[in-house]
């Protein structure tokens, strides 16, 4: 049996408090330690309290959700909730492992904790090597040329090609980074901020904080904001990259 994560849920609106507190109780594997009403509260329950996963509003009296994750010098995984999505980009800044726009429901909280509970494992996994090897990992991409048509990662002690054709996203995880392709995904100990510029522009765009993806994957852009992959996968549009993602797909339309 998996064991259950901590969790702490601070929310000044009563209503959306009760909601977040009803969706969590029916996840399994999640124990709802403490919710607290505001960002002072939850600063004194977690200096005395370990707690796993924090589910916080952004905007609160008193010390917003931003500042309540920049005051602890160890913060557990951190799930923004607001009603108010260009808090998204500073967020993302914290590595903060996901950023939920109002009005939550059941899916997308089962989506974010799960995304908490696979970036808790990943960090007892690298707790769990030596040193040397951790310190291996951080130099986990291995940079091509702009115009290669692979890269390689380093994935324990080997090194594994990743082809750029069958790349079709890439995934931030925090410090991490998750690397869909064709066949199967890979974790990297990379942040996707540092992955980004070893990538070769030609074949990737970011479409979103939380993701990139391989331009010659796109099927199609949705009214709703997102780009279905050849995949099947739906990967959102933030708002920040909208008229770049535009500007790519302008050149390939035709014209009369």
């Amino acid at each position: 049996m998996q064991p259950a994560y901590k969790c702490l849920i601070a929310e000044d609106n009563l209503l959306d408090r009760d909601a977040i507190a009803l969706y969590l109780s029916k996840i399994e594997n999640l124990s709802i330690d403490a919710i607290c009403s505001n960002g002072l509260e939850a600063a004194a329950v977690l200096q005395q309290k370990e707690i796993d996963i924090v589910f916080s509003d952004v905007d609160m009296p008193g010390l917003s959700g931003i500042e309540l994750i920049q005051s602890l010098k160890h913060p557990p995984v951190f799930i923004f909730i607001s009603a108010y999505p260009e808090y998204a980009a500073e967020s993302y800044n914290l590595d903060v492992i996901d950023f939920i726009v109002k009005p939550v429901n059941l899916a997308r909280l089962m989506k974010a904790a799960n995304k908490a509970i696979e970036y808790i494992e990943l960090k007892k996994n690298i707790a769990g090597n030596s040193a040397a090897d951790s310190g291996n990992m951080q130099q986990a991409i291995v940079a091509p040329p702009n115009t290669s048509s692979h890269f390689f990662i380093k994935e324990n002690s080997d090194y594994t090609r990743i082809d750029i054709p069958g790349l079709l996203y890439i995934e931030s995880m925090g410090n991490f980074s998750k690397l869909h392709t064709q066949q199967k995904k890979h974790i990297v100990l990379v942040s996707l901020k540092n992955i980004e510029p070893q990538l070769p522009a030609g074949d990737f765009i970011r479409i979103h904080k939380q993701y990139i993806i391989n331009k010659h994957h796109m099927v199609s852009l949705s009214s709703e904001g997102e780009v279905q992959l050849s995949s099947g996968h739906n990967i959102p549009v933030g708002d920040i990259y909208k008229a770049a993602l535009m500007e790519v797909i302008s050149k390939k339309v035709l014209v009369r």
